[in-house]
């Protein structure tokens, strides 16, 4: 099953995983899916941790802890999320080495009330980064405006940086400015910028469950509009790191941002179950999938080549063609923004509801 997925990553795909337990952790679950599954990162957020928690009586021991320790709510969600990501990212710390740091990675994500605090973002990135104390952790920072110094302000202090919450080509080119900017800044202070990393999580599935809704039944564009939109995020990828600009940071030893297709789940039951891995295969790109999707692709997924590039133009054509039908591009972006705040906000909420409910019952 698992010569599908070593395809996959033999076309350059990086496999990572989106999600992340104690159980997984403590099982060898996790290192079983990097032996044996290609799984080469992890993703992580509010609502895997709230999850997890949940249902994993693992936990209950560090919970007995922090609330003998008199830890409140804050504490408490910190050391139990920062310890599962520490273990995670010594499990991944073999193929950070092997890989020079390009994968290995494991991400944790900020307080998504922050999302319009730079200054407060900058310092949790820090927090986390010093608690976690492990080379291959990427900090989740939402690519809000006002998120943008603040990753530009991370990657200066020299900490890496997954960059999540991307739906529009606008700000892409924001994000990857932004990372720039960063990785000037740190070699202005003298930083070793070959142990900088970052990605850029460009969101996919949500887009076409947006566009789709705003469609007829049987419009041929139904489906269309993600790949679409991820295919053209991937040409303003070459032309922004084939620029002079970041050669010459690449020269200084810098790595290129890399785009991450996240969301890569299919929402709608009438598409593949595979289809934002098989319509997204490009060299230098990462996938992070549900393990559903990365069971459904081992079992049946087909990798036929480079599904990406040259095919810009046909992209462009469909977006396009959304505008004729009366869908504003920008007006479907800037929902999707906001909708997906909320749905950060909802998912923390929901991480601070299930951590007092364990404090309340240790």
């Amino acid at each position: 099953m698992s010569d599908r997925l070593a395809a996959l990553s033999e076309a350059g795909v990086s496999i990572w995983l989106d999600d992340l337990s104690r159980e997984r952790i403590e099982t060898g679950n996790l290192a079983e899916l990097v032996e044996s599954k290609h799984v080469v990162g992890v993703t992580t957020n509010p609502t895997i941790f709230a999850s997890a928690l949940a249902k994993g009586e693992r936990y209950e021991p560090q919970v007995r802890e922090l609330k003998a320790n008199g830890a409140d709510i804050d504490t408490a969600i910190f050391e139990l999320t920062t310890t599962d990501v520490q273990r995670a990212c010594d499990i991944l710390r073999p193929v950070y080495d092997r890989t020079d740091g390009v994968d290995g990675r494991v991400s944790i994500e900020v307080e998504p009330g922050l999302a319009h605090d730079t200054d407060g973002t900058v310092e949790l990135a820090q927090r986390l980064w010093e608690r976690v104390d492990r080379p291959n952790l990427f900090i989740k920072i939402p690519a809000t405006r006002e998120g943008l110094p603040a990753i530009a302000a991370t990657i200066a202090r020299g900490i890496s940086v997954n960059v999540t919450l991307i739906f529009s080509l606008e700000r892409y080119r924001d994000v990857m400015d932004a990372y720039l900017y960063g990785l000037e800044q740190a070699a202005a202070e003298g930083r070793d910028l070959s142990t900088i990393a970052s990605v850029a999580s460009f969101f996919v599935s949500r887009v076409d469950s947006e566009v789709d809704g705003r469609l007829p039944e049987d419009s041929p564009l139904r489906g269309k509009a993600a790949i679409a939109n991820a295919r053209l995020a991937h040409e303003a990828f070459v032309q922004v790191f084939s620029s002079e600009r970041a050669r010459a940071l690449l020269d200084q030893g810098a790595k290129p941002q890399r785009p991450l297709w996240a969301s890569t789940g299919v929402k709608d039951p009438a598409y593949p179950d595979t289809l934002y891995v098989q319509e997204l295969v490009v060299a230098d790109s990462v996938n992070t999938m549900p393990e559903k999707t990365l069971l459904a692709f081992a079992d049946h997924g087909e990798v036929t080549g480079d599904t990406v590039t040259g095919r810009y133009d046909e992209a462009r054509d469909v977006l396009a063609d959304l505008e004729k039908q009366g869908i504003s591009y920008d007006e479907v972006v800037d929902q999707l923004e906001v909708e997906g705040l909320q749905k950060f906000d909802a998912s923390w909420a929901e991480l601070v509801e299930t951590v007092q409910a364990e404090l309340d019952k240790a």
